[in-house]
């Protein structure tokens, strides 16, 4: 049985309702649904927390009674509300859509890159061995973490600049870690990668998500990286979408918010969409157009379909992301797409 739909808010003074639309709310911003609830539940039962998008940052609250929501709108409107870590939510009524038919299909979700048919994309299933993985994890987790908003990192080779989506070349952190050395040496001699065998990798960045954790949309910075971006995942699985869009969506001055960017996607729906699945110790390649011309994404989920069946995610995902800096301007074949050509 599907979520239930909410039409979207409209200007002006809507008229109450028991559901209750709440921006700056989510999973994304590091807030579960259950602590939503439970925050909510102090103005009266609550039947049920929904997200009302993908961001991940915007749900509905939908009370048993129109009496519960009014008191909540009026208590939380545009106040920091302490349950939530100080957060000031945006809320509005919204209305269940009723006797409305969703003629949307579910997105299929493919185990194998080559059913996407996106140019570049592939997926190595079992890359490593279970042991290897348990390895792997023991030893960035006897190194320290740096806490982010929604996860964890650790960078190696090169810190990557969050707040200008690059990195710094004249601050080097060093060779990459020795427990990465059997997998580089993997990436070299994969016969499934025959194109590969002279890249040097340079730098690592390992990210933790914890559930109900994803990542926005986006394409990794042209400028900053060379041509192939390896992702291997780890103790956990996950959906990773793909989208194409009609049109560029670099922004040209850079921000730490993912919200603000999620926003300027989901004004441009012109877009073709696919999905894959991500099993644990399986090696993601992005390269050629799958590199420089689809945004990858991750869902803000708790639990993923994969077409017939529900997966819930662990009590973690550890993603080891690797790639060749980039010494001088890109010169891709995707301008639209590039910051080095626009």
């Amino acid at each position: 049985m599907g979520l239930p739909r909410f039409s979207c808010p409209k200007g002006g003074d809507a008229e109450s309702s028991p559901h209750l639309y709440v921006a700056n709310c989510g999973p994304a911003v590091g807030l579960s649904y259950d602590k939503v609830a439970s925050v909510f539940g102090t103005y009266g039962e609550v039947e049920g927390v929904y997200p009302a998008d993908e961001s991940g940052t915007r749900v509905i609250v939908s009370y048993l009674d129109k009496s519960s929501s009014e008191a909540a709108m009026k208590a939380l409107n545009g106040h920091p509300c302490s349950g939530l870590g100080g957060r000031v939510l945006h809320i509005q009524y919204s209305v269940q859509s009723l006797g409305k038919v969703n003629d949307t299909a579910p997105l299929p979700v493919s185990t194998s890159a080559s059913d996407l048919d996106i140019p570049g994309l592939y997926l190595m299933h079992d890359f490593v061995t279970a042991e290897e993985e348990q390895e792997l994890l023991a030893a960035v987790d006897d190194r320290p973490w740096k806490h982010l908003a929604k996860r964890r990192v650790q960078h190696y080779g090169y810190e990557f600049r969050y707040d200008i989506r690059n990195v710094n070349t004249n601050h080097y952190l060093g060779e990459l870690p020795s427990f990465m050395l059997p997998i580089l040496e993997r990436i070299r001699t994969c016969q499934t990668l025959d194109h590969v065998a002279d890249i040097f990798l340079d730098q690592l960045t390992v990210n933790e998500y914890p559930p109900g954790v994803g990542l926005s949309p986006h394409i990794d910075t042209h400028s900053a990286f060379e041509g192939l971006i390896f992702s291997l995942s780890l103790a956990g699985p996950c959906i990773m979408e793909f989208r194409k869009y009609t049109t560029g969506v670099w922004q040209e001055k850079p921000t730490s918010s993912s919200d603000i960017e999620t926003q300027i996607l989901e004004k441009n729906l012109n877009f073709v969409r696919k999905a894959i699945y991500l099993p644990p110790r399986s090696m993601l390649l992005l390269s050629g157009e799958a590199r420089y011309a689809w945004h990858h994404y991750i869902p803000h989920h708790k639990v993923d379909r994969v077409n017939d069946n529900l997966i819930r995610r662990s009590s973690r995902r550890v993603s080891f992301t690797l790639r060749k800096v980039r010494a001088g301007p890109c010169q891709c074949e995707f301008p639209q797409y590039c910051d080095s050509q626009r």
